[in-house]
């Protein structure tokens, strides 16, 4: 296996460079610093996925493709971090798959994860200071195939692994891979297939995860994205195909944002803010609201877990009274390859003044679906009211100091009272003042009834709204 890495190293370097680059910048960061997928530290070890430089695939089974992607490690930080095979002190990587269709971003492919083996000493992502490979020197970089990425035997299960701390026991334990598409980056052929997703944009995403840049407090930056497009059907799957940069630091859901109304045209409407779970990790949080016509809005949300082992059990919206909400929807990614994890979809409902999805609680079975590290779920729900700012509920899954996080996102605003002539929220004395000013005129504010006159009826319509 050395010999392979050592012998594809030198052209992987070359294809890396050849694909380009976005910038990193660097400076001393601390959790919860920054919005754009975290900002490089250069104080302990910081590894980075430097580049996504090409797509392998592998055929298809049940309507299930797998592939892999090639991943560049880069450790922009300022010591050297630790790359033993022999022992949990290595990275591990994992490789994801996103489309964003019709204003909606959804992760559609997951991959195990592969156990890094040994360090190359190479440019990508500055000078490089070499070492012997058991560490990936300071401003060195490590090319990873995708062949090397796909092969099954290197690939470990992603439930035996703690990204809040990169723990995780070596040598891993799993069953057998399944022929073909075991522990590789599994897709449905439906997620692909041009006839059904038009004017889908696809994004490949790397993320390294490993214990000193853990515990460096460097490990928001860890993920990769790179935008990929569906190309022709051949050997029972479609053709991937990467086009564009890297975008170094970035998870992503990123992506939705930044390619959001199309190609490299970003969606200003898309919010993006980081979640860090105290003791924990850090959730991205991802919405969008957007009007439909006839007084109807549509709420679309993603959350991505990037590290948090505390997982998310649970998200709600508050919904006013008098607002009707439709067309509840939820996507997840399911484990595979026998991962112990359910993959039961949450359920949503609502009632008592929110929308709510949830699965099932950490005390009822420990190997429910929750929103684990690594992955993305998706929510949305139709509204006849505009947006406002609410406090959304992430519900945690593993117990902890706190039970929730609370988030500020966009959400169905309170119906309008009509006898609130001020619009402070409340029909009281001045609203009252307001419409005796306006009696027998055509005052459109106090014509609650829009008869053109302001008189008898529009007051019992507002005393009917006192308070």
């Amino acid at each position: 296996m050395k010999t392979v890495h050592g012998v594809l190293g030198a052209s992987l370097a070359i294809s890396a460079v050849a694909v380009g680059q976005w910038s990193t910048s660097l400076g001393t960061r601390t959790r919860g610093a920054g919005d754009e997928g975290g900002v490089a530290g250069i104080v302990g070890p910081d590894v980075i996925v430097g580049a996504l430089p090409d797509i392998a695939k592998y055929g298809t089974v049940n309507g299930i493709s797998a592939y892999a992607l090639g991943t560049t490690s880069c450790n922009i930080g300022d010591e050297e971090l630790l790359w033993i095979s022999s022992t949990n002190q290595h990275p591990v990587i994992g490789q994801n798959l996103y489309r964003l269709k019709d204003g909606r971003f959804e992760m559609v492919g997951m991959s195990w994860l592969k156990h890094g083996f040994f360090a190359l000493s190479q440019n990508l992502c500055g000078t490089c200071q070499p070492t012997n490979g058991s560490t990936l020197g300071i401003g060195c970089s490590d090319p990873y195939s995708a062949g090397l990425n796909g092969s099954q035997p290197g690939l470990g299960p992603r439930s035996q692994v703690n990204a809040a701390t990169g723990y995780f026991p070596y040598p891993f334990s799993a069953p057998p891979a399944a022929q073909t598409i075991g522990r590789r980056l599994q897709v449905k052929l439906t997620d692909l297939d041009p006839a059904q997703n038009a004017g889908a944009l696809y994004f490949g995403e790397g993320h390294y995860v490993t214990p000193d840049d853990s515990a460096a407090g460097n490990d928001d930056n860890n993920a990769s994205y790179r935008r990929m497009t569906v190309g022709t059907f051949s050997s029972g799957s479609w053709n991937l195909a990467y086009v564009g940069p890297t975008v170094q630091q970035k998870p992503a859901i990123y992506a939705w944002k930044d390619h959001g109304l199309g190609v490299n045209v970003p969606d200003p409407a898309v919010t993006i803010a980081p979640i860090d779970v105290p003791g924990d990790g850090r959730f991205l949080v991802g919405f969008k609201a957007r009007e439909l016509g006839n007084g109807q809005w549509r709420y679309d949300y993603a959350i991505h877990n990037l590290n948090s082992d505390r997982s998310g059990q649970s998200f709600e919206i508050p919904v006013p009274a008098g607002v009707t909400v439709s067309n509840i929807g939820f996507s997840g990614i399911p484990h595979h390859s026998g991962e112990p994890y359910s993959t039961t979809a949450w359920s949503g409902s609502v009632g008592d003044g929110k929308v709510l999805w949830r699965g099932v609680q950490y005390q009822q079975s420990p190997n429910a679906n929750a929103l684990r590290w690594g992955t993305l779920y998706s929510f949305r729900f139709d509204a006849d009211a505009p947006p406002t700012q609410v406090s959304a509920t992430l519900g945690l899954f593993k117990p902890g100091s706190i039970p929730s996080m609370a988030i500020a996102v966009a959400g169905p605003s309170a119906p309008a009272i009509p006898g609130d002539l001020n619009g402070d929220g409340v029909v009281d004395g001045t609203d009252l003042s307001m419409l005796l000013a306006a009696w027998g005129t055509s005052d459109p504010v106090a014509d609650l009834n829009d008869d053109g006159v302001v008189n008898g009826t529009d007051l019992s319509m507002l005393l009917g709204d006192w308070g």
